[in-house]
């Protein structure tokens, strides 16, 4: 008897501090997150299919040169909307991430590696199960869409016959997984982790010297973006 009046002054102790979730509720969350790419490049390859094996090898050495991109750390504002009591469509509007481009390696007609960096919007839209959303711990999986819009394309090769200029697809759709957990606080707060899979490839095109563009890569970026942040449910 004791041991269910202990049982009861705990659940009431604690059931107000949990931010629980209802059909028709909102979550706006603020998070830091990493956007770490996992590209997939055949620069080398699709560059000598396009000019000749000796300009590829001439501008990255070899044939077999990828194009390697770097993560970046952003701010990122999400918000959810609640369509039952388990599950929510969350809108992810990150600021746009910049990365810089870089070739694998540098041939002699290469005067550096560096080819500049691009600037990615990536709202993702997607729709998840929340396991206990009336509970303290709230961990849930979710799958959707992502659309990148490269916001510049001012990436060019410095070569020695002067800088050519290089550009991206400025549109973009892939599939987006994700899984994560809220931990339910006071007054409609919470914590939240999450982590995303996205894929997404972009076609990349160069003009020598003015002579047209030509594509030469299929640049597969697939990030890897982990948030951690907070949020309010209303």
């Amino acid at each position: 008897m004791k041991k269910s009046f202990v049982v009861l002054a705990l659940a009431a102790a604690f059931s107000p501090m949990l931010a629980q979730a209802e059909a028709g509720d909102w979550v706006v969350r603020l998070r830091a997150t990493n956007v770490n790419p996992s590209e997939s490049s055949k620069l080398g390859e699709k560059t000598a299919q396009a000019y000749g094996e000796g300009l590829a090898t001439a501008l990255y050495g070899n044939t077999s040169a990828n194009l390697q991109v770097d993560s970046n750390t952003i701010p990122e504002l999400d918000i959810s909307y609640y369509v039952t009591k388990n599950i929510a469509l969350e809108l992810i509007l990150a600021l746009g991430t910049k990365h810089d481009v870089k070739t694998s390696s540098a041939g002699v007609a290469l005067n550096s590696r560096d080819l500049g960096e691009v600037n990615l919007l990536p709202p993702t839209l997607t729709a998840q199960w929340h396991f206990n959303p009336d509970q303290t711990f709230d961990p849930y999986v979710g799958a959707g869409l992502s659309y990148v819009r490269a916001m510049d394309n001012g990436l060019k090769a410095r070569t020695a016959i002067g800088d050519q200029p290089i550009r991206i697809d400025r549109n973009s759709w892939g599939p987006a997984i994700q899984a994560g957990f809220d931990v339910n606080l006071k007054d409609g707060w919470l914590v939240n982790f999450d982590v995303k899979k996205i894929w997404f490839d972009t076609d990349v095109k160069l003009n020598v010297n003015g002579g047209g563009w030509n594509k030469i890569d299929k640049l597969h970026v697939d990030p890897l973006v982990v948030s951690v942040g907070f949020g309010k449910k209303f």
